[in-house]
């Protein structure tokens, strides 16, 4: 997957790519020639940082009706030579979900793109899995034939068959299949079926990997091994020790945590932090200071799960500190902090949007933590936040703690969240947005009556779209 280059904010795709509510405002009142050209950019160029968790092609697909957008883009870099080369998922996918949106909304031109890249497109399994939702049984038997015709009748192609049926995301299609009148289809997919079910038994059934031996010595063995192997056994190796580990155990447990292999100190690390020894915390402060950057990573990680009231008092006393324990220690007052951690929490804040901009991976906790605990000073950074982060996850965190600190929220932001890509935000927005504005209430109704719009939303819409707001 590419490193997407994001525009400005202050540009009508950089909020496209972004999937802020102001892009499809600014899209519909800009040439609609500009506005299509920057939507069919951010689609063809999956603009998302993690395009496996980050929501837009809800988002690009009402914009396309919006703007009556064709869709030739589209077609062509579905159908581009590339697509027998790159056959990664991020290449197209976006530009799959977005078809499969408007084949929803009606959109023919959309479905007969889906069909045929279905039949053809190295990505076919995705675009199977759009129409699964939304074909009819007709359409989706005429692909029996092209999708099969994929697979070999050798074993290795029968077996490759069986692994795509097992893995299918939407069964629909197989399931049809396996009842075609055609002996050559149903036959190839119901073994298939088979040999799926019973792969699924084996693996379930036989062991996955290597196991530690049943003693202290051998799970600090085991962990380091898999440093060694370029793989973190830290976590489960701690889980291990948990059940093996007695009070004797304990020294030695203690004496690994302040000078062992990498693998067994971060394992003695976490269990120690699980636990809630008496000596986590010096060894974690020590660990801070001498290990690893491994070591290091693991003493954060087992520091910032602890939930004991020893644990925030010395987060309190650690916040100052400008390395990684301090902030550490300002994201652990952002989850369990008071009111008297307000301070300190808005200083971690601040420090990390100066220090690391608005993607920061820290920020996602210490804006929950803002909001948490009603940080009034801090809405002008979370409003920075807001506007200038690529992350569509981080900007809903944004304004959920703004919805808490800033009383313009409800007739500024909020208004141009019921467009945005994501729906917890939409959702957040329902709620608190103005309906004394004309744009907001024309919104709320036309995300009533949209049936691509998750139940949530809708409940909350109708519960906010009273008689008296249905007569405005």
């Amino acid at each position: 997957m590419f490193d997407p280059v994001i525009a400005p904010s202050g540009t009508l795709l950089g909020l496209l790519q972004r999937g802020r509510g102001d892009g499809t405002l600014h899209a519909l009142t800009a040439p609609r020639a500009e506005a299509l050209a920057a939507l069919n950019h951010c689609v063809l160029r999956d603009p998302r940082h993690d395009w496996q968790v980050e929501n837009r092609s809800l988002y690009y697909a009402r914009l396309y009706l919006d703007l009556n957008g064709e869709l030739d883009e589209i077609e062509a870099h579905l159908f581009e030579v590339d697509d027998a080369f790159d056959t990664e998922e991020s290449r197209t996918g976006l530009a799959l979900a977005v078809l499969g949106h408007l084949a929803s909304y009606g959109r023919r031109d959309a479905l007969e793109l889906l069909r045929r890249y279905a039949a053809s497109g190295s990505n076919w399994a995705w675009a199977l899995d759009e129409l699964a939702l939304r074909d009819d049984d007709a359409g989706l038997r005429a692909l029996a034939a092209p999708v099969l015709a994929r697979f070999g009748t050798d074993p290795e192609g029968e077996a490759e068959l069986a692994v795509a049926v097992r893995d299918a995301f939407e069964p629909r299609p197989w399931r049809l299949w396996a009842d075609d009148p055609r002996e050559s289809v149903s036959t190839r997919v119901r073994a298939a079926q088979e040999a799926g079910c019973f792969d699924r038994w084996q693996r379930q059934m036989r062991p996955t990997g290597p196991r530690p031996g049943w003693s202290v010595r051998a799970v600090f063995e085991w962990a380091q091994q898999g440093v060694e192997r370029g793989a973190a056994l830290h976590v489960p190796a701690a889980r291990c020790l948990a059940a093996v580990a007695g009070p004797e155990d304990r020294p030695e447990i203690l004496a690994t945590a302040e000078d062992g292999t990498d693998g067994a100190r971060s394992t003695a690390l976490r269990y120690l932090a699980d636990s809630n020894d008496a000596a986590a915390l010096d060894l974690i402060e020590r660990a801070v200071a001498t290990g690893s950057a491994a070591v290091v990573e693991a003493a954060l990680d087992s520091f910032e799960r602890m939930r004991s009231i020893a644990a925030v008092d010395r987060a309190r006393s650690w916040a100052r500190r400008p390395d990684p324990l301090g902030a550490a220690a300002g994201r652990m007052l952002a989850c369990l902090g008071g009111a008297q951690d307000r301070d300190l929490v808005l200083a971690a804040l601040r420090e990390a949007v100066r220090g690391e901009g608005p993607d920061a991976p820290t920020l996602w906790t210490l804006v929950d933590g803002a909001g948490r605990l009603g940080i009034a000073c801090a809405a002008p950074v979370l409003r920075h936040v807001y506007r200038e982060t690529a992350s569509s996850h981080l900007r809903g965190r944004a304004a959920h703690a703004l919805a808490a600190t800033d009383p313009s929220f409800p007739t500024g932001f909020a208004v141009e969240c019921l467009w945005d890509c994501e729906e917890t935000t939409r959702e957040i927005a329902a709620r608190h947005a103005e309906t004394g504005d004309a744009r907001v209430v024309e919104r709320l109704r036309r995300l009533a009556a949209d049936p691509a719009e998750e139940a949530e939303i809708q409940t909350v819409v109708r519960s906010r779209i009273g008689p008296d707001t249905a007569a405005m």
